[in-house]
């Protein structure tokens, strides 16, 4: 499959994920009171400062992206593993989400230097053993022998969407990877 049209594949997969996550919260809150609370930021500022000054640096930009991203899934273990956490369905699915928005950006990131033609290679290796750990982490979570039913309800669609994401994704990567190795073989040869 040529690298345009696996792109535009990941790029629609991603469009319908992110309508999906526009959509259902959006039917959801209009009975909800909750409906009217703004929608937050998944990274902090100082985050976003990181990001911006790595801007013109791929390798650094791509790898604060995994590290982000990681973050999410620490603080989401962390979370679930704390016997005093309260709201803990709403809790999840809002941690997922946040885990689902970083990790798109890393994708859109990807995307961006993939077609400026930039060495990516090392990053895009970082980025393949996050994806691993990112799979175990979210099918630990979703075959996890103690989850409410109750409770798991509340986050069912978003574990499912990023599990998804990130399956799809890792394939993605993999192919990027030996894309752009074949285009740097070639680069150095000129």
């Amino acid at each position: 499959m040529r690298p345009e049209a696996r792109s535009r594949g990941r790029w629609q997969s991603r469009t319908a994920s992110r309508w999906a996550l526009l959509v259902v919260p959006l039917i959801m809150s209009f009975g909800s009171p909750l409906g009217a609370q703004q929608h937050r930021d998944p990274l902090n500022p100082l985050e976003i400062n990181q990001l911006r000054d790595s801007m013109l640096d791929p390798e650094e930009r791509l790898k604060l992206f995994v590290k982000f991203s990681r973050d999410r899934m620490t603080k989401l273990e962390q979370m679930r593993a704390d016997p005093k956490a309260t709201e803990r369905g709403q809790r999840t699915h809002d941690m997922l989400e946040d885990f689902l928005a970083v990790y798109d950006e890393l994708n859109d990131n990807i995307d961006m230097y993939f077609g400026r033609k930039d060495d990516i290679r090392k990053p895009l290796r970082v980025i393949i053993e996050a994806d691993t750990e990112f799979q175990a982490k979210l099918r630990a979570l979703k075959n996890s022998p103690n989850i409410i039913p109750a409770e798991m309800s509340q986050y069912e669609f978003m574990l499912t969407n990023a599990l998804d994401t990130v399956d799809s994704s890792a394939d993605d990567h993999r192919k990027t990877l030996a894309d752009v190795e074949e285009y740097m073989k070639h680069k150095k040869k000129k």
